[in-house]
């Protein structure tokens, strides 16, 4: 595939999202081990039951990995969706959304997530039973 030397090419959302997500798991296996892989991979499902906010909340309350997987997911939605990436701004930011834009919000969040399930697996390299 030719590409031009004047333009570096674009990447795609998707690149986007994996390139963030590896980085990311790279960083919380180095620092809390396969805990970090299996919280990555249950996230997307206690977000589907719980809701976003009360996700945020509950991985701020925790501490430790938590609020690292936490910390991870803020960075990337503020980012994408420019949401503060800290936590009282990212959680007001939030409380005040217009319903589609919460929406968006979190359907931005379940799409990095699967990177990140994928990519913690990938980079702990399928070790985590």
């Amino acid at each position: 595939m030719a590409t031009n030397t004047k333009d570096q090419p674009r990447q795609t959302l998707e690149q986007l999202r994996a390139q963030d997500a590896w980085e990311k798991a790279g960083t919380g296996i180095a620092q809390h081990k396969k805990d970090y892989v299996n919280d990555a991979k249950g996230l997307p499902a206690l977000i589907m039951n719980s809701g976003l906010m009360q996700v945020m909340a509950y991985l701020e309350d925790k501490g430790g990995r938590h609020h690292t997987l936490g910390q991870h997911l803020r960075s990337w939605l503020a980012r994408q969706c420019g949401t503060p990436e800290e936590f009282d701004g990212f959680m007001q930011a939030l409380m005040k959304a217009a319903p589609g834009d919460y929406q968006a919000i979190t359907a931005e969040a379940f799409a990095w997530l699967r990177w990140l399930r994928q990519m913690a697996a990938a980079r702990d390299g399928g070790n985590n039973e």
